[in-house]
């Protein structure tokens, strides 16, 4: 198995045993002292869960090589999966929105300050720390849009679980609001998460082409071949986490085929070279 479908395996499995352990510990300290910060925070954690889990399935599929259905590859499944990921996110940053805007207003629950909620939040933002740089580590090697997804995760929940702390200590001298104020935070902090991840996803389902950054290197390699009169165009289809590359080159008429070919294989080679593209075309016309 190539090395990124490995690493993001790892990931997966490590990110689904971390955030099940926080998410029984946040939750049985959350409800026991009427926590609504500590309660969103391991909603927060059991969409963690759900994010590693879909993650593992999703690089299982996109792991598979290439087939006759499907010359490319499997590699969108990753951003299925991402996709998948963001709108549960949606759904429960709804629930616990509305769930703590509710109890600003009618809640005579208050939260009861205990050490073991300190325990529970200090833990959570260690283990998150650990989660979130091994993460990140692998997502720098392989730019995998599910380990980007588990990484942003990791990462906001050391946010949040900080502010979760916040609260808990507030209450101890009396401040109880700030328990509902930081869930409603909290809220809102998974939604615009979501909104991103599905965006992004979206984006590559719907065959976005590569940025301008990518454009102008593809088109600065062009300008290196002299014999190169002009393209016609440069079309780009995204593949997974990368991309298939389309341009059509224009080069003198009188030039041999076995000269033009020469340049073509040169070109693609170097064009697909480049970090985010999998695959080049190039299709030579005279002029």
């Amino acid at each position: 198995m190539d090395s990124k479908y490995e690493d993001t395996k790892k990931s997966a499995i490590i990110g689904i045993a971390g955030n099940l352990f926080l998410l029984i510990i946040k939750a049985m300290s959350g409800f026991a002292f009427h926590s609504q910060s500590m309660i969103a925070d391991s909603f927060h954690s059991a969409i963690d869960f759900f994010s590693s889990l879909m993650t593992l399935i999703g690089n299982k599929i996109s792991s598979v090589p290439s087939d006759n259905d499907h010359n490319l590859g499997h590699g969108k499944a990753e951003y299925i999966y991402s996709m998948l990921i963001s709108i549960s996110m949606i759904i429960v940053s709804y629930k616990l929105l509305v769930q703590n805007i509710s109890q600003v207003f009618f809640g005579n629950e208050k939260i009861e300050f205990s050490i073991y909620l300190v325990i529970s939040a200090l833990l959570t933002i260690l283990v998150k720390l650990g989660l979130f740089l091994y993460t990140m580590f692998n997502y720098k090697k392989h730019k995998n849009i599910l380990l980007e997804a588990n990484m942003k995760d990791h990462r906001n929940d050391m946010i949040i679980t900080f502010f979760t702390l916040i609260s808990i200590i507030a209450s101890k001298f009396g401040i109880t609001y700030l328990d509902n104020i930081v869930g409603i935070g909290i809220s809102i902090c998974i939604f615009y998460s979501a909104v991103v991840i599905f965006l992004e996803s979206y984006n590559v389902l719907m065959d976005k082409t590569i940025d301008e950054t990518t454009r102008n290197q593809i088109l600065e390699i062009v300008k290196k071949y002299p014999e190169i009169k002009k393209i016609n165009h440069l079309n780009a289809s995204p593949v997974g986490s990368k991309y298939m590359i389309s341009i059509s080159i224009f080069v003198n008429g009188n030039m041999s085929t076995f000269e033009s070919h020469r340049i073509a294989n040169s070109l693609e080679y170097r064009i697909t070279s480049l970090d985010n593209v999998q695959l080049t075309i190039v299709h030579v016309n005279p002029i």
